[in-house]
């Protein structure tokens, strides 16, 4: 089974940016995709960032795309989630999560990190 760990959470000042990392161990072939999400506090979970282990290829909801970028390093099984110009509208937890698909759906993925706390204020 894929284990995550998310890390690199904190407090920031809006318009900073701040790298979260993932890392996976025990990967298996049928984990395709490694995707980003957040929830805060009484909101629905909300996509962020998906990219292919294989290829690279990434998908970014129209909301965020140009201020997050999703990478990966195959060699070291860890997965980065850049965020740029934060916003307090961006406090929440973000999670990490494994699946077979580059979809945005959150229950379209198997496995789910703990998540780490990002905190944005003005």
């Amino acid at each position: 089974q894929v284990q995550l760990v998310e890390s690199g959470g904190g407090s920031v000042q809006a318009g900073n940016s701040l790298r979260l990392s993932c890392a996976a161990s025990g990967r298996t072939l049928s984990s395709y995709v490694m995707g980003w999400f957040r929830q805060a506090p009484g909101k629905e979970r909300e996509f962020v960032a998906a990219i292919r282990w294989n290829s690279g290829g990434t998908s970014y909801p129209d909301s965020q795309k140009g201020r997050v970028i999703i990478s990966r390093d195959n060699v070291k099984n860890t997965v980065f989630l850049e965020m740029t110009s934060l916003q307090p509208e961006d406090t929440a937890v973000y999670y990490c999560a494994a699946g077979r698909y580059l979809v945005q759906n959150s229950t379209m993925y198997n496995v789910w990190g703990q998540g780490t706390q990002v905190t944005v204020s003005s």
